[in-house]
């Protein structure tokens, strides 16, 4: 009698589905052709400021070497969401590899906790140069840049990191993705196992991160402000309210986008506005941050001006 082995089956990729969004009948261009010029701004928009902030040395400072981090920071967001969206809208194609899954939560939620902790490195260098300005040149060494640039992006590494490894030791009984990209809560949400531990640090985080974000600009804005009003030099006060507006600005409208997700998230019924509020968080801080840096900059004698100088005019 013959001996029979039987052939052990390769084992399949993981392959999820992403829900995406309904596109009309004859929509599906236009939304096309709406995300491919979102997206050239954003490219063409933050590659000018690196570009300029590179080229001109005199703009070789610790708030425009922290800007090309948060120039950065955008350019990853609009990179991991936009692309796959626009083939959504060209193709139709929903499918998504589990390793690429992976990388675009793991590239999107980098971006949402790299741009707080940068803003907050920045907003550290606003109070340094307003409140202790004599000191500055002291404290603001290239020393300091590379490390507040390096907490900036190993503290974003290392809580994101430790959120997706909860997701990852997770088996997975399910297919579709309800979302129009992936995220960490997209991915957990997949598992039968028990997820108690992803939603007790998933909290925690947000908590913790929001918390500690808010906290510093209520804090080093509440300083920058008690100096101002008592200094008696009024044009030095309204350059450093103009400078600290620009900053405060970017910093609001990346707060509010992400408090409109995190509310939506426990709305299952408005899942619509909730996957809108999902792309616009992404897309819109990326694409106005160049020109809110650069339209409050409009009349500030500083360096900033030679940003805007060459992109806008």
């Amino acid at each position: 009698m013959e001996n029979i082995t039987a052939a052990t089956p390769l084992r399949q990729p993981i392959v999820f589905e992403l829900e995406g969004f309904y596109v009309p009948p004859g929509y599906s261009s236009v939304l096309f052709v709406l995300a491919l010029l979102n997206y050239i701004v954003t490219l063409l928009g933050n590659g000018v400021v690196a570009c300029v902030i590179v080229i001109d040395k005199t703009l070789h400072r610790p708030m425009f070497i922290m800007l090309c981090n948060l120039v950065a920071c955008d350019l990853l967001g609009a990179t991991a969401v936009l692309p796959r969206l626009m083939m959504h809208f060209l193709t139709g194609q929903k499918k998504i590899a589990y390793g690429a899954a992976l990388a675009q939560a793991f590239s999107v939620h980098m971006y949402g906790v790299a741009v707080q902790t940068i803003l907050g490195a920045m907003a550290y260098d606003r109070y340094v140069a307003i409140c202790n300005p004599l000191r500055y040149a002291a404290i603001m060494t290239n020393k300091m840049v590379i490390k507040l640039t390096v907490s900036a992006w190993g503290v974003a590494i290392i809580l994101v990191g430790i959120l997706l490894g909860l997701t990852i030791r997770l088996n997975r009984c399910r297919t579709m993705i309800m979302n129009p990209y992936c995220d960490n809560a997209s991915l957990f949400k997949l598992s039968c196992d028990s997820v108690f531990i992803n939603n007790v640090y998933g909290l925690t985080f947000t908590v913790v991160l929001l918390t500690s974000s808010i906290g510093t600009m209520v804090l080093t804005y509440t300083k920058i402000t008690v100096v101002c009003l008592t200094s008696k030099n009024k044009s030095l006060n309204s350059k450093a309210l103009k400078t600290c507006s620009t900053h405060l600005v970017v910093y609001l409208i990346m707060l509010i986008s992400e408090f409109i997700v995190i509310t939506l998230h426990r709305f299952p019924q408005y899942s619509d506005y909730r996957k809108l509020a999902a792309i616009l968080f992404v897309i819109v801080p990326g694409s106005l941050n160049p020109i809110i840096y650069g339209s409050l900059s409009r009349g500030n004698n500083t360096c900033s001006q030679k940003v805007v100088g060459t992109f806008f005019q």
